[in-house]
């Protein structure tokens, strides 16, 4: 869906899409573990309040012309307080910030630990952002560390050099973020200016979007500094292979700062105790009568992870450096027939939703107690799975899926890709790079089954073919070990992105965007589509959106639209099709949504999208109970669990 978001005016918006046109082509090399903290690492939380200033100048390009990061950003000019992490929009009472489109500024100075800063102790220090929309300039003390285009996925400098051999000096962060999207974004946009003066100010613009949800901005994830030693393990690579007795751990482990250096590793179970050991940077731990890594209601131990320890050693002027780094690792296998899913050798039906990072205030940006509180009502549902709509979600969350067994459909975000200039090469280039950044996050994951390229893209335009194959094919390049699919809205005989996937997973809202109001249609569109596109391609099939709008204590019977009487006549004819194809090959059923979420003002949308089965504020509607009485079923029908696990009554 097509959505505009006001920018105001700006005279010399040309200068920030020409910043954003210099996207990197590669994607930074070198690994990004997630900062925990070893015996040799030591990290530090940035997040509470930073100092924030929109550059509301014509250009918008005042921040780079005064050179707003040469010193504290208060010096500038007006500034407020921002939490970190959160999205700017709903923070403040101040509507032009609430859709504002272009450059705006943080900062946060911090005094640092003076073991960090003595430069003879060969102490790497580095910064490190969980994500921030969209595209990002990082100073600190004045000198530029990095940049990064991509608003989901983590960045990280090297700050060692800057802040060494000046303790008792405040380490000045300053960040400058845009949030403009482009053709050649990811996701796509366009600014669209207004030139008819009879109806707009002079140089009125406004962002122009093709996905249906709101382009919150901000810091969204973690600020942390953390130390390494100077020589460091940089990355961790595993893959599993398993038999009834027998587990095998492949890895290959990177070492930056010297060549000479030695790595131990250990793996321990969950009461600690070595199970297999290893040496060197690359080999396999053979693992005797393994705990399996299970999806939640398939196992009465489900999430089992062992740890992997890590520990290198180097010489350097003539000191013993140490590093360790403990991995967590799930033991499992997937493999994809053409009528199934299998985990472990045993059939997985994916019963789950799909979710946004979206709530009251905060945004997009990462909130304990609403990730808990999320996690709570999947496992009250019965839910064993969900994509990650439309964008790769926090590290954190990645975190309970892999403890909890929540199985991820990992989605990069590639969402609205429909103009004809976003299938270019320029396009194409960034979106692999991003594929490139997502697996070196995610790779090590055993909750992530399967990677997603795209949602809804045009796949029925000619260069849709080439783009999805170059995509997909680089995809696998990168990680063999895990199918990849796009979810897909085109017509079964157009799309031509489809031959490429390994799952076919289908988004239709049949009685809702058509035939609205006409329940009785379900039935035959759903088994025609179903049927037109496995005979298609003999894959196996997901539906990967359906739902219905519902707005909270609204009723009517018979049911109408908006009512949550139709949202839950709309979920029973869907689920009585889906009762009949499971039987053959279709895998999976993902509710759009799992909670209402903001999206951009129109006359469709009354304070954001319902199609949620809990609200924005997590209260459940009735086709929650619907949802729930049915995943519980299918957890039961297909479960080898003792009944006490059986119940539904289990997470109240």
């Amino acid at each position: 869906m097509a959505a505009a978001a006001s920018g105001g005016m700006a005279g010399g918006c040309q200068f920030l899409l020409l910043l954003l046109a210099l996207g990197r082509a590669a994607a930074p090399p070198g690994g990004m573990l997630y900062p925990r903290e070893t015996p040799s690492r030591e990290r530090k939380e940035l997040g509470g309040l930073w100092s924030f200033r929109a550059d509301f100048s014509p250009g918008r390009d005042a921040g780079f012309v005064q050179r707003w990061y040469r010193q504290p950003l208060r010096q500038t000019g007006p500034v407020i307080d921002m939490p970190v992490p959160a999205s700017f929009n709903d923070i403040t009472q101040d509507p032009s910030l609430e859709n504002y489109i272009g450059w705006v500024w943080y900062e946060k100075e911090v005094l640092l630990p003076s073991r960090w800063l003595q430069d003879d102790l060969n102490t790497r220090v580095v910064l490190r952002f969980g994500s921030a929309h969209y595209y990002s300039i990082v100073w600190v003390n004045g000198v530029q560390v990095v940049e990064h285009e991509g608003g989901h996925l983590p960045f990280e400098a090297d700050i060692s050099s800057i802040i060494q051999g000046s303790p008792g000096i405040p380490c000045r962060i300053t960040v400058a973020l845009n949030n403009t999207l482009t053709p050649h974004t990811l996701p796509p946009g366009s600014i669209q200016y207004m030139n008819d003066k009879t109806r707009y100010p002079k140089n009125y613009f406004v962002q122009n979007i093709r996905f249906d949800f709101f382009n919150y901005a901000g810091i969204h994830r973690p600020v942390v500094l953390y130390t390494t030693p100077s020589v460091y393990i940089d990355d961790i690579t595993v893959t599993t292979t398993s038999s009834e007795s027998v587990a095998m751990v492949q890895y290959q482990v990177s070492v930056v700062g010297s060549t000479l250096y030695s790595l131990s590793l250990s793996l321990r179970d969950q009461e600690g105790k070595v199970v297999a050991t290893g040496d060197g940077p690359a080999g396999e731990l053979k693992v005797l009568n393994p705990n399996l890594w299970w999806p939640y209601l398939m196992h009465e131990n489900p999430g089992y992870r062992y740890s992997l320890e890590v520990k290198m050693q180097a010489q350097v002027n003539g000191a013993l450096l140490e590093d360790v780094y403990t991995l967590p690792v799930g033991i499992r296998t997937i493999h994809v027939t053409s009528t199934q899913f299998l985990i472990n050798g045993r059939p997985f039906y994916f019963h789950g939703v799909n979710k946004h990072e979206d709530a009251d205030i905060r945004g997009k940006g990462f909130d304990w107690p609403l990730v808990v509180k999320d996690f709570n009502l999947l496992r009250w549902l019965g839910a064993n799975s969900f994509r990650t709509s439309h964008y790769p979600y926090a590290e954190e969350i990645m975190d309970l899926c892999d403890a909890y067994g929540i199985v991820v459909i990992d989605e990069c975000p590639g969402v609205g890709i429909k103009m004809a200039e976003s299938f270019g090469n320029k396009s194409l280039q960034h979106h692999l790079v991003v594929m490139e950044e997502l697996i070196r996050r995610d790779k090590n994951r055993p909750s992530v089954v399967m990677w997603s390229v795209a949602n809804e893209p045009a796949s029925e335009l000619p260069p849709a073919a080439y783009y999805f194959k170059t995509v997909i094919a680089h995809t696998k390049a990168l990680d063999p070990s895990r199918p990849v699919t796009f979810v897909t809205d085109a017509n079964y005989a157009l799309d031509r992105g489809a031959p490429y996937v390994d799952v076919i997973c289908v988004n239709s809202y049949f009685s809702w965007y058509h035939d609205q109001g006409h329940l009785e249609v379900i039935p035959l569109q759903l088994t025609t589509q179903f049927e037109n596109w496995y005979k298609t391609y003999q894959k196996p099939i997901i539906q990967s959106e359906y739902g219905a709008d519902s707005v909270p204590g609204l009723h009517s019977d018979p049911p109408l639209m908006f009512s949550e009487e139709y949202q839950k006549a709309m979920l029973r004819e869907y689920h009585s099709i889906f009762d009949k194809k499971r039987k053959e090959y279709v895998i999976g059923e993902l509710i759009w949504n799992f909670a209402d979420f903001m999206t951009n003002q129109g006359t469709t949308r009354v304070l954001g999208n319902k199609k949620g089965i809990f609200t924005r504020q997590r209260q459940p509607k009735s086709a929650a109970f619907v949802l729930r009485e049915r995943y519980w079923k299918i957890a039961n029908e297909s479960s080898c669990l003792p009944p006490i696990i059986k119940s539904n009554t289990l997470f109240l």
